[in-house]
């Protein structure tokens, strides 16, 4: 096997889990939030960057690197690893999201998906095969099934059909994976916000056999009660020793709420599309940099960080920067929010391990600015 799921310890206060996964390219402590690196580059970050913040794996988009610059010239330069110049654990998406994602520039049928390229209008075609194969040629420790993400809202009928091919598509990828002792592949559960669907597809997708599994389609729209009773719904279904991934999620209260319901890791966009359009997440609520009160604010983003961002520069300098329009405003926002959300899976872990990680999240959503009804 490519992993192995270390199950260490269970909070007592809360329930939560603490675990180690190992994977060809090093240990990942978890629970665990995963920087994007959509097109093999976590936006405006080096690697050395994300090395120092103390990130311990990426994702990178199938989708996106199959289309430019091809998986034959990834797997030329000897595989994500080499060509982006990361030495870690990197997990890539199998694709689906993005696919279904375009809406009318796709066709769905049992053998796959039919597409145009947003790049250039080209016609394309993926099926779970051509999926895996893709991702065999990337070489990331961990790889996705290929599945149907049903958007929401939608019927019930439709959301049925849609995860039952998934489930026949994840039994396809599964016979088609070449490489299972080099790269892990993570089965995903769909079923959409009905919780019969839900269970259904969670006893599909556990019965074929992954080495962990992935919860999709949260995260699409739905209210943040809605996701977090899907999520509660769901888990009880996952087996406990092997890891439990949900797609898409990363604001600081969904990762909360997330480990709180049982959920290993996760992964977004959010941290580094915020920063480029001028907001931060701090210990003390979000600072939005582009407003005109910091203008000759002096002080720090985040008064309780130690990130390189916050060590060195000011909320005034940072405002300055962004008005200007100059690519350092990205660079430094987006150091300061992968940090702020590493170090708060870090001060998560630390808490289970003191079982204390409900009276943590008390503490953290008092600073942090949230009302009882926004997180529940």
């Amino acid at each position: 096997m490519a992993i192995q799921f270390e199950l260490i310890k269970t909070c007592k206060q809360s329930g939560a889990r603490l675990g180690r996964l190992h994977t060809p390219h090093g240990v990942i402590d978890t629970p665990i939030f995963m920087p994007v690196g959509t097109q093999a580059t976590v936006k405006a970050m080096t690697p050395e960057e994300l090395e120092d913040m103390e990130a311990q794996i990426i994702l990178s988009n199938t989708y996106h690197l199959f289309l430019r610059p091809g998986h034959e010239l990834v797997e030329k330069a000897g595989g994500l690893h080499k060509f982006m110049n990361w030495k870690h654990p990197i997990l890539t998406d199998s694709g689906g999201f993005q696919v279904f994602s375009l809406g009318d520039l796709r066709k769905i049928t049992e053998e796959g998906v039919e597409f145009r390229s947003h790049l250039d209008g080209a016609k394309h075609f993926l099926s779970p095969e051509r999926a895996i194969e893709i991702e065999n040629a990337l070489g990331a420790d961990i790889i996705m099934a290929f599945d149907e993400c049903a958007p929401y809202p939608a019927d019930k009928e439709y959301v049925k059909k849609s995860l039952e091919r998934t489930t026949r598509w994840a039994a396809r990828c599964k016979a088609a994976h070449k490489k299972p002792e080099q790269q892990a592949l993570f089965g995903i559960v769909q079923g959409g916000m009905y919780p019969d669907l839900r269970k259904q597809s969670a006893e599909e997708i556990t019965e074929i056999g992954f080495p962990g599994y992935a919860i999709g389609g949260l995260s699409v729209g739905e209210p943040k009660p809605m996701m977090y009773e899907v999520l509660e719904q769901t888990i009880p279904y996952l087996p406990e020793d092997k890891p439990r991934y949900l797609m898409g999620v990363g604001s600081p209260d969904d990762l909360l709420e997330g480990v709180l319901r049982g959920v290993d890791m996760f992964d977004c966009v959010l941290p580094t599309r915020i920063a480029r359009n001028g907001t931060a997440m701090t210990s003390v609520g979000k600072v939005v940099i582009k407003n005109a009160k910091h203008f000759d604010d002096f002080t720090p983003l985040d008064p309780n960080c130690d990130c390189y961002t916050c060590r060195n520069y000011t909320k005034a300098y940072l405002r300055h920067l962004y008005k200007a329009d100059e690519i350092l405003s990205s660079r430094l926002m987006s150091y300061h929010n992968l940090y702020f959300l590493i170090e708060l899976m870090k001060n998560v872990r630390k808490a289970i391990m003191e079982d204390r990680l409900l009276d943590f999240k008390d503490e953290f959503f008092e600073k942090y600015g949230y009302t009882v009804k926004e997180s529940e």
